[in-house]
């Protein structure tokens, strides 16, 4: 995929110049960000292609403050007559805003000084032939795996660049591009009238890192074919083995939870918690924002702000909450280079395989899907429908679907059993398999 996207250089050149625009406007502070991002997208379905995307977007915004007032505006128009109305706009705005003690640019000695190489773009020169070649040879691979695959949704290569530039009023000005490349595969399997569909995918920002295409669809077919021959089950208490997967979703909970915004505005289930024992001993979260070429790393976060090493939670205690700068001046403290999210996180991972988790729960429910939105970010009240495989004396005895698992986040933290060594490394969560002593399993 070839791109004729604008040099770091000349991006810097226009967030300079809107700076200096925002600053003769009256601004007494401003931020700037200009992103410019290009990809190309393929889906198969069936052998023939679907769908052929190319991806070309430009943006610009800014945050103009006045004072203790603060206006926002965006465009995705780069020429310099938008980018210069944009930034009049925003100091329009901040003219009509309430003052806000809490608003305005991070603390200096809180930026970025250096910008390390990450080693985060990978360009894949992928053009669509190419792709529509890749994607069906995945789907290939998932349909001939197994006879009762009978149907497919489609597998999508896909590759994108992008390159940022941030800088503010107090100096600072920096960027870097970044890649990530995919390929995912959907199929539908049936046995009798019943239908079932599952999926994988593959994601790195290098895509020599990605699985071979064949693998994904093979591997898609097979989480498939498992699927079929599911039934209901009654209801009871019993342990929950969380798949690497869908376990990055209940560290996502904790971390929604422990957002400066949940602080002070006093929505968290998890309110004042730092110094508190929230999980087992042995469990442990660490932030590591600048692993080379992971898929959650950065050198600064949205606000300029230096990304450092820390341990959000040792020996299951919490160390801190994740803060921009808004929300440290709220809360009294400082940010903690989390403004836009997490770089990596990553949970201490156990001695434990998928198989030693199964044999050490012995009976209870492995869930491989969650559906539905029932997590209550105020109570910590957990309740999702599910799928996924009854376990009797250590193995994996059929597949269960149309339940309900339910619970407390709180409770559910604390009840953790174990961490899986069989750790998911495709999102900025990195996590194994989490294993809940017991959960409530509503069936029929």
């Amino acid at each position: 995929m070839s791109s004729s996207a604008p040099a770091p250089a000349d991006l810097s050149s226009l967030v300079e110049r809107a700076l200096e625009a925002a600053r003769g406007g009256g601004a007494t502070a401003a931020d700037v960000g200009i992103s410019v991002d290009t990809g190309l997208s393929v889906t198969v379905r069936l052998g023939e292609v679907e769908t052929l995307e190319y991806q070309r977007d430009r943006g610009m915004g800014i945050t103009a403050y006045v004072g203790g007032r603060k206006g926002a505006a965006t465009t995705g128009d780069l020429s310099w007559p938008a980018i210069a109305a944009t930034v009049a706009k925003a100091i329009s705005i901040a003219r009509f805003t309430a003052e806000d003690a809490y608003a305005g640019l991070p603390e200096p000695d809180t930026l970025a000084r250096s910008i390390p190489d990450l080693e985060l773009s990978h360009p894949w020169e992928l053009e669509a032939e190419g792709a529509i070649e890749l994607a069906r040879r995945c789907e290939a691979a998932a349909l001939a795996f197994d006879p009762r695959i009978t149907n497919s949704e489609g597998a999508t290569v896909g590759t994108h660049r992008a390159q940022r530039v941030y800088g503010n009023t107090l100096g600072f000005i920096g960027g870097y591009p970044s890649t990530y490349s995919s390929v995912s595969c959907v199929v539908m399997g049936q046995a009798g009238e019943q239908q079932e569909r599952d999926y994988w995918y593959t994601a790195a920002r290098d895509w020599r890192r990605l699985e071979d295409v064949e693998s994904v669809g093979r591997h898609a077919a097979e989480r498939t074919a498992r699927r079929l021959g599911a039934t209901r089950m009654a209801t009871t208490r019993a342990p929950v083995l969380f798949v690497p997967e869908l376990a990055r979703g209940l560290v996502g909970h904790f971390i929604g939870a422990i957002r400066g915004g949940a602080q002070y505005r006093r929505s968290s289930f998890l309110l004042d918690a730092a110094g508190e024992q929230l999980f087992p001993a042995f469990f442990g979260i660490s932030e590591r924002p600048h692993l080379p070429g992971a898929l959650g790393s950065a050198p600064f976060d949205a606000e300029g702000c230096a990304t450092h090493d820390r341990e959000l939670v040792a020996g299951g205690v919490l160390a801190g909450y994740v803060l921009n700068t808004y929300a440290a001046r709220k809360l009294g403290l400082r940010t903690t280079g989390n403004a836009g999210g997490v770089h990596n996180l990553l949970v201490h991972p156990g001695e434990d395989d998928f198989e030693a988790l199964i044999r050490r729960m012995h009976r209870g429910l492995v869930v491989t899907e969650l559906m539905g939105q029932g997590v209550n970010g105020v109570t910590g009240d957990y309740s999702r429908g599910a799928t996924g495989f009854w376990v009797e004396e250590g193995e994996l005895r059929h597949p269960v679907n149309e339940i309900t698992i339910a619970g407390n986040l709180k409770d559910m933290y604390r009840q953790l059993v174990a961490v899986g060594r069989d750790v998911d490394t495709r999102g900025s969560v990195v996590t194994g398999s989490l294993l809940i002593e017991e959960m409530t399993i509503a069936g029929e």
